[in-house]
């Protein structure tokens, strides 16, 4: 994060290029892992889909498949797991530690045009999940029968039931 120089005089001066600088230091601390350091994990997942299916590919180094759950509830994909840190060992003196553990949960909205024909594999830490999209559905033609009303309209008057047209 850029460090600003604190000026007195200007301190009620916050200009577009200091507002688009904050938000920028928001934005890139954010995408290179800011660390809350409170189970801070979150695995990277890249969702891409062609005509018939649907793909996602996530980054899980260091888990097994059996640390991680996935699971679709109401048109809701849920990846869930847990990367567990490893203990430190006394003999060494650590200067810095980076790597980020914890529990997490991503989750992804699916259109409604998904089947249930739902394959995943997991192999050296990728995680790769294919959901199969259904052909859409053709709108259904429904035929109305239009029935002819009885009575004969006198006078520009309405017959009793009959809807008046402007």
């Amino acid at each position: 994060m850029t460090l600003i120089r604190w000026q007195p005089r200007h301190e009620h001066e916050i200009g577009p290029r200091q507002f688009r600088r904050f938000f920028g230091d928001l934005e890139t601390a954010f995408n290179n892992g800011f660390n809350f350091e409170l189970g801070s994990y979150v695995p990277r997942v890249d969702v891409s889909e062609d005509e018939s299916t649907m793909h996602f590919v996530a980054e899980l180094p260091g888990l097994k498949p059996e640390d991680v759950k996935v699971t679709i509830v109401d048109g809701l994909l849920t990846i869930r797991g847990e990367k567990k840190r490893e203990e430190k060992q006394e003999s060494k003196n650590y200067h810095r530690i980076e790597r980020s553990f914890g529990e997490f949960v991503r989750q992804f909205a699916l259109p409604e045009n998904v089947s249930d024909d739902v394959t995943a594999s997991f192999n050296d830490g990728i995680l790769e999940i294919t959901i199969a999209k259904q052909a859409p559905e053709k709108p259904k033609e429904r035929e109305i029968k239009i029935t002819a009303s009885s009575g004969t309209n006198t006078g520009g008057a309405n017959t009793a039931g009959a809807p008046s047209v402007n």
